[in-house]
């Protein structure tokens, strides 16, 4: 079992910054890529990024790139995604998943993730 827990949403003016944090627990057998997803009403779950936990590698959607770094603390189980310059199209709820490598690569697709979180909203607004 692998439970996942995201804090750090919010609501912030447009401009503003979020850090959002995944504590991961549970068994650590199965698992070496944690992915953020965020979903907004109404659309599907798309991909903000991944890491590959053995070397921290990063793999950023290339829509993504530029506002969003993912990290990680490997002794402390918990990957952080910053966010800056946050605008109302980045108002969604943000999940943490996790999942082993496919094919050499963190999978892509949500559906290629297990165990997921609650999520944390985030809202941008004026």
């Amino acid at each position: 079992q692998v439970q996942l827990v995201e804090s750090g949403g919010g609501s912030v003016q447009p401009g503003g910054s979020l850090k959002l944090s995944c504590a991961v627990s549970g068994d650590r057998s199965y698992w070496n890529c944690v992915g953020w997803f965020r979903q907004a009403p109404g659309k599907e779950r798309e991909g903000v990024a991944n890491i590959f936990t053995d070397n921290g590698n990063p793999y950023y959607f290339e829509s993504m790139k530029g506002r969003f770094t993912i990290s990680q603390d490997n002794a402390k189980r918990t990957f952080y995604l910053d966010i800056n310059n946050l605008q109302p199209d980045d108002t969604a709820r943000y999940y943490c998943g996790t999942a082993p490598l496919y094919r050499g690569n963190c999978p892509k697709t949500a559906a290629g993730y297990q165990n997921w979180g609650q999520g944390t909203q985030v809202t941008v607004s004026s």
